[in-house]
């Protein structure tokens, strides 16, 4: 039960990482918002809880780090995208 909420949360993650990015004008990618979210929350949801002194409980602080890190995931790949396109 507990991989599905994960899956689950990376996703929404994921989903609103593409909202604020700006990507989703053709709709929301869900394979990128997994792996977003899931990549995202292991950078940023981690790191911030563990440096905020929360150990790996589900806070606030894992949660926008989750969502930091999902950001930073999501337009570094539009980045990369965008640079091989022009390629």
């Amino acid at each position: 039960m507990l991989i599905i909420g994960i899956i689950l949360f990376g996703m929404l993650i994921g989903a609103v990482a593409q909202l604020v990015v700006g990507r989703s004008a053709s709709g929301i990618d869900w394979t990128l918002a997994f792996v977003a979210g899931v990549a995202g929350s292991f950078l940023g949801g981690l790191l911030i809880s563990l440096l905020a002194g929360d150990g790996l409980e589900l806070r606030p602080s894992g949660i926008i780090g989750s969502l930091a890190g999902a950001i930073i995931v999501t337009a570094a790949y539009s980045a990369w995208k965008a640079r091989s396109t022009r390629a």
